[in-house]
């Protein structure tokens, strides 16, 4: 078998591993909450869910998470504290991740155009990037990822994934 097809294997059978592992979580926390209509008392199914989604290596819908518990009877400050801290604690991870870990075993895991495309915006643009894509309902771990991968500077990173996530949950509790 060519090494360009073991490649491909592998990514085929982590892709789905990864696919099982989100389905997994999200059933066992926000689908039981649906399913049971408790989403009064779901806030640790929405920490759950949303320190997963916030992990470049699972993509899950947290935003819409957040717009689920956010008609629930929940505090809006400790659904809006519970949405941020999570997800900064995930974008640490993938900071970290992307810091330690050798870009051959990234290629593999998600593929090099991908995060190269967010390297290349990171490189271009800096803090920027990292406020826009964290404000808005982009693909933001994955550029923790890259930052840590360019040895992006840690303290501007933190401040504008803060900021971004600020903005995004803000705006989405004003508007739902």
């Amino acid at each position: 078998m060519s090494e360009k097809r073991r490649t491909r294997i592998t990514q085929i059978v982590i892709a789905t591993l990864l696919i099982c592992a989100a389905i997994t979580i999200a059933s066992l926390t926000v689908g039981r909450d649906i399913f049971y209509g408790s989403r009064d008392q779901g806030l640790l199914s929405f920490a759950i869910v949303n320190a997963s989604g916030y992990l470049f290596f699972l993509f899950m819908p947290v935003e819409v998470a957040f717009v689920y518990y956010l008609q629930g009877e929940i505090n809006i400050i400790a659904l809006n504290a519970v949405a941020i801290g999570t997800a900064l604690f995930s974008q640490t991870i993938d900071y970290l991740i992307g810091f330690s870990v050798s870009n051959k075993f990234i290629d593999r895991l998600i593929g090099r155009r991908r995060y190269e495309k967010a390297e290349k915006q990171i490189e271009k643009y800096g803090n920027f990037t990292i406020f826009l894509f964290n404000a808005l309902p982009l693909s933001s771990p994955v550029i923790s990822l890259a930052a840590g991968m360019i040895r992006h500077q840690v303290r501007g990173t933190a401040i504008c994934t803060v900021s971004g996530l600020l903005i995004k949950y803000i705006a989405l509790t004003l508007i739902f």
